[in-house]
């Protein structure tokens, strides 16, 4: 049985303080700060005047956001029972939904994201408010590592020249003096790493832009991949969506070789950052360079082989004039349809700025699109008590609305009238965040199907997503057709996305995330971005094919007619999938979620909508006594980050309270619990939840919770909400609302 220590916490073990200079910092006055929520567009305003204050009142939600105090009521410490607890958690997590009925969050994590709003701002001498610098500046620096200074890829990482090099990049961008003794000290991190050369593609590619390095010293990224025809197995449509949709803006720029005039700032970044004089370096020799620390997935000898040819042969014999001015002809129409598609949302927080940057380069300062990013950018940002960050996309927002919805149902709370304003808000917001039409020209910029379907964050974004399309129908019908709410969604647009989700399955029998797998793996070897993995190709994953099973399992229960036989022969392949996934030792592995917790969740929920559990299913038994085999001493589970990165289980030393949830709803759904002994393992992880529950209903922040591409964390802080009150409500449904402490 694995042992906790309660003196640790953060990553493997290791205490993670804040910097302790807030003292020496200037900060805003956080009773200033307000949210705004306009149908989930989530942004943050700082006001400026006291008649603006006392016109737009702090909200509870806006000040437990920024970690101000609030009166709260709080609890009797006698609560013992499952549902009451349950009750307690939801009572205090309804005080923060936001008007629009969704709930909003942080989603920070990568540390990568902020480098690349704020030299976009600062190359296209766009004014950068001084409450923003001010609190940008503030949550670098309690992000700062506590040892040696320097920044990672991730909040929970070690130091990177990544993170370190372009985090340093912001703050002297945002006047901080390369004299502070804590910038003195990232920068000693930054030359030990072997300096800025040392980056991978991605920040090379930023401090070109910059013009702190030259263009020779980036990996090329020819536009002219645009034009390969569809058929070619490495054309980019057939890449994952997240990298092509960076590729896209970055090729653009690649090619236009465009890069800011030298200030003496960027002059003083170039000592700063490099080694040795930036005059005696030969740019060309360091392509390929990069430091232990960053090289996560290193280049292939093909991928190298290829950078050689378009350096040697393509560019200065073989790329004429005409073929380049065709490729950035498609590549900017393409870059255009994707600000349209998303009403200048695009994809996510890395594509945002390297497009803004591209209607900069094309139409300048008073460029209409220009100045459409500038208004948008905001929405990815988030103020928290440390300061502000940059969200990994523009929220979570329907994501986290359908968990909030089951996670009420799995209470049996959603009958009750104490929560039904709260839960007919929350289908008001899926209903209004539902995607109701086709992109324009949608084959010809590549976009999947998604009419019907339900995206990460808001209709606005416009993305489908398999799980998010999932988890939005099933809160649907528990509300509209189990529980007899309004029907807000009517059976139409629900069976549009039950058609998004048919489209969704690959050969695998599996589903991935934007699209189905459109290339192979072997595409895996032309991976340039060195920090991650997986970043390629879509692949299978055991949470999304879930949800897509679940979604139609549901589904068919009240609508069972509709495209009958493919739905079953769906389920069939997709649940052949799940068992297929699942490892020797019984576990599967999580991309999404830290990890193989995680994953298991979803794959045993699989398996029990089509009757398969711990009695029947040699699988089942196997998946179940490997989470029994590592239950800690006090009666929770914890694993760290580096069980993403290394696909083998990672022990953290602290229990965790999601993983912890996870695990018992996993457990239960696969029908543990029946045999001597078994409730006992569920009752003592049930009792770690209750007693890590505070006063007031809430449970703390722990460990960050998520991942992608299977190196970067990013943060879920409504998951110590949802899937806690969602593990106390099955545990009472199953063993009865009994005292568990």
């Amino acid at each position: 049985m694995a042992k906790a220590d309660s003196k640790a916490n953060g990553a493997n073990g290791k205490q993670i303080p804040m910097q302790s200079n807030k003292a020496a910092d200037e900060k805003t006055d956080y009773s200033r700060w307000r949210l705004k929520d306009d149908r989930g567009c989530q942004t943050w305003h700082y006001l400026k005047t006291d008649e603006e204050v006392k016109a737009w009142p702090q909200s509870r939600a806006d000040k437990y956001f920024l970690g101000l105090e609030t009166v709260r009521p709080t609890h009797p410490p006698t609560r013992q029972n499952p549902l009451e607890a349950a009750s307690n958690g939801l009572a205090f997590f309804s005080e923060l939904q936001l008007e629009p009925g969704n709930w909003a969050c942080e989603y920070g994590g990568p540390m990568f994201l902020l480098p690349g709003l704020v030299i976009t701002w600062y190359v296209t001498e766009t004014p950068i408010p001084d409450d923003h610098a001010t609190e940008i500046k503030r949550y670098l620096f309690n992000r700062q590592h506590p040892e040696d200074g320097g920044w990672g890829l991730h909040i929970e990482g070690e130091s990177t020249v990544f993170g370190t090099a372009m985090n340093y990049t912001v703050m002297r961008i945002l006047g901080v003096d390369a004299e502070d003794p804590r910038m003195q000290k990232a920068r000693a991190t930054l030359w030990k790493l072997g300096g800025a050369l040392k980056g991978p593609h991605w920040a090379k590619f930023w401090l070109s832009v910059l013009g702190v390095l030259d263009w020779d010293v980036v990996n090329p990224v020819p536009p002219e991949l645009w034009l390969l025809p569809d058929w070619v197995p490495i054309a980019p449509w057939r890449w994952w969506i997240h990298m092509r949709m960076v590729f896209l803006p970055m090729s653009f720029i690649y090619s236009k070789r465009w890069t800011f005039p030298l200030t003496d700032l960027t002059r003083e970044l170039r000592k700063e950052l490099l080694t040795q004089p930036f005059e005696t370096i030969e740019m060309s020799a360091h392509r390929n360079d990069i430091a232990h620390t960053d090289n996560y997935h290193p280049k292939t000898w093909y991928l190298r082989l290829l950078f050689w040819f378009v350096v040697a042969i393509w560019s200065p014999y073989l790329r004429w004039k005409g073929l380049v001015k065709r490729a950035e002809e498609h590549v900017w129409w393409l870059i255009q349809a994707e600000d349209k598609n998303t009403d200048y949302s695009n994809l996510g927080p890395v594509n945002g700025p390297m497009n803004t940057l591209c209607c900069y380069i094309v139409g300048g300062k008073e460029y209409e699109p220009f100045q459409e990013h500038l208004k948008t950018l905001p929405e990815f940002l988030w103020m928290k008590d440390e300061g502000m960050l940059m969200n990994g996309t523009n929220g979570v927002q329907s994501w986290d609305t359908s968990f909030v919805i089951q996670a009420a149902e799995s209470c049996g709370f959603v009958d009750d009238k104490r929560w039904k304003p709260m839960l007919t808000k929350a289908l008001e917001f899926l209903e209004d965040q539902q995607i109701l039409e086709e992109v324009p020209d949608q084959h010809k910029c590549y976009r999947q199907q998604r009419k019907g379907a339900w995206g990460f964050s808001t209709r606005k974004q416009g993305y489908t997503v398999s799980d998010c399309t999932s988890e939005g129908i099933k809160s649907a019908l528990i509300l509209q057709n189990a529980h007899k709410y309004p029907a807000l969604i009517p059976e139409r647009r629900l069976k549009d996305a039950i058609d998004v989700c048919l489209t969704m399955q690959n050969a695998s029998g599996g589903c991935a995330s934007y699209e189905p797998t459109r290339g192979s793996i072997l595409l895996e070897h032309l991976n340039a971005a060195e920090v991650f993995g997986n970043i390629m190709i879509e692949y299978d994953y055991p949470e999304c094919t879930t949800a897509v099973v679940t979604a139609l399992h549901m589904f068919q229960k009240y609508y069972p007619s509709y495209r009958a036989d493919e739905i079953a022969a769906f389920k069939d392949r997709a649940v052949a999938y799940i068992r297929h996934a699942q490892r020797p030792d019984g576990s599967w592995y999580g991309s999404w979620g830290i990890c193989f917790t995680y994953a298991a969740m979803f794959a045993l929920e699989s398996l029990a909508c089509v009757g398969e559990t711990y009695a029947n299913s040699e699988r089942v038994r196997r998946a179940c006594e490997y989470f029994v085999d590592k239950q800690m001493d006090d009666g929770g589970w914890g694993e760290t980050y580096k069980s993403c990165e290394s696909g083998v289980w990672s022990q953290h030393p602290q229990s965790q309270v999601v993983q912890t949830a996870w695990v018992v709803i996993a457990m239960i759904e696969g029908g543990y619990g029946d045999e001597p002994g078994q409730k006992e393992v569920l009752r003592r992880a049930v009792r770690l939840i209750v007693q890590r529950q505070q006063a007031n209903g809430e449970w703390l922040q722990e460990a960050i919770e998520g991942v992608f591409n299977k190196s970067c964390m990013i943060s879920y802080p409504n998951y110590k909400f949802i899937f806690p009150i969602k593990a106390l409500g099955m545990y009472a449904k199953r063993f009865g609302n009994e005292e568990v402490i």
